[in-house]
Order: C-alpha cells, then sequence, then structure tokens
C-alpha cells in the first residue's frame, strides 16, 4: 500500500475558491434557522443545496417572546420555509413532507397529527396541509387566516400582508370545513362580507379586513347580523 503524500506546507493544500462563501452562508443560514439538531440540519442542508433545492433556512431569527429562546415547535419562519420548499407543486409525496419535516428538525409527532387530522394519503395537497398548519399556529379559525395571510404574501415584513381571495377562501373553507360544528350558511355570511373589500383591493384580501370578524362565535346556530359588523 502506498504512503500518501507528505505535506510539507499550506501551500500544497488545494482549497477550492467556492468554499469561503459556500461555509459563511451556511453559518449565516444556521444562526438564523437555530435547528435543535444541528448535525441534522446540517445534513439536510447540503443534501438540499448539492441538488440545488430551496435550502431549509428560515428568512429570520425568531425568538419567544416571552422566554426569549428559541421554540422547537413549528413557527411561522419554518412553516414558511416549507412552504417554499413544497409549494411549487399542488401535491407532495408524504414522503417528500417527511423528509424535509425531518430536516427542520420539528416533531415527528406533530406532523403524525397533522396527517392524522387532515385525512392525507400518500399524496398531500399541498395548501391543504399548509392550512392545517396555519392552524397549529393559531387558536382560532381567524387567528389561522391571519398566520396565512402573513406567511404567504409578497408584502413586506410589516405590511399589510395581503393574499389573492382565491386562496384565501380555499384555505379558510378547508379549515372551517374541518372544523365541522362552522355552519355552510356562517362560512357564506363570512365570505360574502369581504367580497366588497376585495374588489376595492383588485382581488386581494388583508387580516386588517376580516379583524373585525373576531368577536364573532362560530359555534353559535344563529347566523351573525353582518350590519351590526
Amino acid at each position: 500500500m502506498p504512503l500518501p503524500d507528505t505535506l510539507y506546507c499550506a501551500e500544497q493544500i488545494n482549497i477550492p475558491p467556492e468554499l469561503p462563501d459556500i461555509l459563511k452562508n451556511f453559518a449565516k443560514a444556521a444562526i438564523r434557522t437555530q435547528p435543535m439538531d444541528l448535525l441534522a440540519w446540517s445534513a439536510a442542508y447540503f443534501n438540499d443545496l448539492s441538488k440545488g433545492e430551496c435550502l431549509p433556512v428560515k428568512d429570520r431569527l425568531e425568538i419567544d417572546a416571552t422566554t426569549q429562546k428559541m421554540d422547537p415547535s413549528l413557527t411561522p419562519g419554518l412553516l414558511k420555509t416549507l412552504h417554499k420548499q413544497l409549494s411549487s407543486r399542488k401535491t407532495c409525496s408524504k414522503e417528500e413532507l417527511q423528509a424535509k419535516w425531518k430536516g427542520l428538525c420539528l416533531s415527528p409527532n406533530q406532523l403524525d397529527t397533522l396527517l392524522s387530522l387532515g385525512g392525507f394519503d400518500s399524496e398531500i395537497d399541498w395548501i391543504e396541509f399548509f392550512a392545517l398548519g396555519c392552524s397549529a399556529l393559531g387558536g382560532t379559525l381567524l387567528s389561522s387566516m391571519k398566520f396565512a395571510c402573513e406567511i404567504l404574501t409578497n408584502d413586506e415584513e410589516g405590511g399589510a400582508a395581503r393574499i389573492p381571495f382565491d386562496t384565501f377562501v380555499q384555505i379558510y373553507t378547508f379549515l372551517a370545513h374541518l372544523d365541522g360544528d362552522v355552519l355552510q350558511e356562517h362560512i357564506d355570511i363570512f365570505l360574502n362580507s369581504l367580497k366588497p373589500q376585495v374588489e376595492l383591493q383588485h382581488g386581494m384580501i388583508k387580516p386588517a379586513n376580516f379583524s373585525h370578524w373576531e368577536d364573532v362565535d362560530f359555534n353559535s346556530r344563529e347566523s351573525p347580523n353582518p350590519e351590526q359588523k
């Protein structure tokens, strides 16, 4: 077995010119994302990088306002990252979702719960799973919709958070039907009440358009009176 070549000086070590930028970008991504398992996340990061796929990286650092610590559960930033990775097609496979979920070091139990709740099979309608992710973030139907707007919007952070009304209707209707206690009559009243503002906003909707509905009891068997709003 031949002996390896002897290295006598640093000049003999060949360092690819792109390596410093790769490592710099990796370090910045790790700081922004704060993965719970750095090694597992790093494997997913470089695997996606090698394939030219969307990286498992959050847009910004998220810190829990009460504990000042990173939140290990699903967050708006992580759901937005999943959306970037999986929304290019209408559906994704269960295996794809599991791989991306694992790459972000999220709890497999939480994923199993969401998959079971949505009744998904091997092929998953992405926007429906995304809707369930928003539901996991928000305690109410409308707070879930607020998260959906803030994650999907192309507006700058802190802006109006507008999204197409068609997308809003799809997500809202799916979650309302999944809830089971929201009457179709209430769904229709709510969505119809938004249409005048949507028309003025060129088919877009923002959280400010429906925030005044927060006090409506959607589980009530009596329809809310739109004139009171």
